[in-house]
């Protein structure tokens, strides 16, 4: 991951609220199940049992393998599209043994699968031993991740949502009052630079006023959405150069390889690569900052997202009566990345 600053010092203490997608909710229902802890006070990540919605995905498949290797076990089961149906083998390293791997079946996801789905999870979680927890990751697609949430809320599915996109205002009412993370970025060095800059726009808004705004983010050509970081970004953006931001017309989308290797990627990561720049210009074109971040690969986002499942389990043996969105902001700041 590289990152360059061109004209920001970013400094101060990280927020809670740091952005309306990464904001932290704190209504009461009952929780779906309490961790077990060790002797030590500590929490055994074998006690975590993970149902990676997303396979056969390559995100699906990077985050089970970082959480097989934190030693939290993946669900023999698991959410996917229509028409991807069967079974996919899961495991913590490319060339590790036979008996590390996971052979997971893969059924159709809500809402077509909704009846089938929770069945096969009641049978899953039936058998798990006291103490043990069933936690979601969802990294499936924009067009389904409203009907997975109301899915994991009506059911009590403690859950770890990656996925971008969608109804974000529907879906962070729906997710109001169970166990979840909901997060546009699952990067630690990202999330924190990311409420650097909202404290920059809280504490200064508006020293831009007479700047102009624009944003140019590239992707694998596989991901169907404009970036949620670059919405979230922009969102603190836009506060210190006081203007309204067209987000359909402000940011730049590179997807296809061609365009992609103009903006700067290397061919290595036609693949799964992340690369944003935001630029502020005066209004005479005198001056211009840059804000730049660039991601090879999703190693990064599926290690963030496999320890925002340990600070949920952790969360829910603490505040067992007190279910709640969190963002990835507060689990930065709890120190669980």
């Amino acid at each position: 991951m590289s990152l360059i600053l061109k004209g920001f010092l970013l400094i101060g203490s990280l927020t809670a609220d740091a952005f309306p997608l990464q904001s932290s909710r704190r209504p009461l229902v009952r929780p779906f199940h309490s961790l077990k802890s060790d002797e030590d006070g500590g929490f055994d990540p074998e006690f975590v049992h993970v149902m990676v919605n997303g396979l056969p995905g390559a995100m699906g498949q990077e985050v089970s393998a970082a959480c097989l290797r934190k030693g939290m076990r993946i669900a023999p089961i698991a959410f996917t599209g229509p028409g991807l149906e069967g079974s996919i083998m899961v495991k913590p390293e490319p060339n590790c043994p036979d008996d590390q791997q996971v052979e997971v079946k893969l059924i159709t996801g809500p809402p077509e699968g909704s009846g089938a789905g929770l069945e096969a999870i009641n049978e899953f979680t039936a058998g798990l031993p006291v103490g043990h927890q069933l936690i979601i990751v969802d990294y499936t697609h924009p067009t389904a991740v409203n009907a997975n949430v109301a899915f994991y809320a009506k059911n009590n599915l403690p859950f770890v949502l990656g996925t971008t996109g969608g109804d974000r205002e529907l879906l962070m009412d729906t997710a109001q009052g169970k166990w979840a993370v909901i997060a546009p970025n699952m990067a630690k060095g990202i999330v924190a630079l990311q409420a650097g800059v909202d404290m920059l726009a809280q504490s200064f808004p508006g020293a831009f006023s007479g700047y102009t705004l624009s944003v140019q983010e590239s992707h694998q050509k596989s991901k169907a959405d404009t970036s949620g970081t670059a919405l979230a970004v922009s969102a603190s953006l836009e506060k210190l150069v006081d203007t309204p931001f067209d987000t359909d017309e402000g940011i730049t989308r590179f997807r296809g390889d061609d365009a992609s290797k103009a903006f700067g990627v290397p061919e290595s990561a036609m693949g799964g690569h992340a690369f944003h720049t935001y630029f502020l210009r005066s209004g005479d074109g005198t001056v211009e900052f840059q804000l730049q971040h660039n991601v090879c690969g999703r190693n990064v986002y599926a290690e963030g997202t496999a320890d925002a499942v340990l600070f949920l389990s952790r969360r829910m043996a603490v505040d067992t009566n007190a279910p709640q969105v969190f963002s990835m902001i507060d689990v930065l700041k709890e120190g669980g990345i």
